[in-house]
């Protein structure tokens, strides 16, 4: 068994998203965040865990070109199979009972009750959802922890990321308990309960870090601008070299 272990979250959604499907683009980001995991004699840690999947709506949530049921090929790039699909009141169906149900499953695992949760961390992928969760989990919003508005869905990153920012701000402290829940394709969900026992380190202080972090988040959403119009620029290009040389054979 290991001792330690370092757990990622990381996204590049820009890149399979179709930027003239509002129903897609405009709601998710790229991100990434980890977190480290160490055994300790102390009491604490992950009290209790929840994994769960459904299948039958995997068409609901999915990126359909690509494996082996679509290879890729000429056809599934016209037919933009490698963009996300999404039906979005199915998903959020879905994720307004699932995300709740696997809080209340976990909290029971772990031996708590629902007031005994210090802070709430949902995937942030909804506000909607998650403002249907914590109705149902009757919890007051001082206990809910909320980034979406500044970095859209990041997938598997947006619960590190808000668990980071979350310790930043000082509202995880040593004892505290802790709900971490999301959802995702498959469909898919999962929850953790954890016993806080991290000491925050003789770090920069919480200004500090948030202050450099904003500067990172800016200097990589002009790096994607770049990137984004260096793909028009490319494919522009690209027309006119077609078109010239349709002309010259015509000609």
């Amino acid at each position: 068994m290991c001792d330690t272990v370092l757990v990622i979250g990381a996204e590049t959604l820009s890149r399979f998203v179709d930027w003239k499907d509002r129903a897609t683009c405009v709601l998710f980001g790229d991100g990434a965040g980890a977190a480290i995991l160490r055994a300790r004699e102390e009491p604490g840690g992950v009290m209790a865990s929840v994994l769960g999947s459904d299948g039958s709506g995997g068409e609901l949530l999915i990126l359909p070109g690509g494996g082996a049921k679509h290879p890729a090929g000429p056809d599934t790039v016209l037919s933009k199979m490698h963009y996300v699909r999404m039906n979005g009141r199915e998903v959020y169906r879905f994720a307004t009972r699932v995300m709740a149900e696997a809080a209340k499953t976990v909290v029971a695992r772990a031996g708590w009750s629902l007031d005994q949760i210090d802070l709430f961390i949902p995937h942030q992928a909804n506000v909607r959802i998650i403002e249907s969760a914590v109705k149902a989990l009757k919890l007051a919003p001082e206990r809910v922890f909320v980034n979406l508005q500044d970095y859209g869905n990041t997938s598997a990153a947006s619960i590190p990321i808000a668990l980071c920012e979350a310790v930043d701000a000082g509202k995880v402290e040593p004892g505290d308990h802790v709900v971490l829940v999301g959802f995702g394709a498959g469909l898919t969900w999962a929850a953790c309960a954890i016993q806080w026992t991290a000491v925050k380190p003789g770090a920069p202080t919480s200004r500090h870090r948030a202050a450099t972090g904003r500067l990172r988040y800016i200097w990589a959403g002009f790096k994607a601008l770049g990137w984004r119009l260096s793909r028009h620029i490319d494919a522009a290009v690209s027309k006119v070299i077609d078109a010239v040389e349709r002309k010259t054979t015509e000609g």
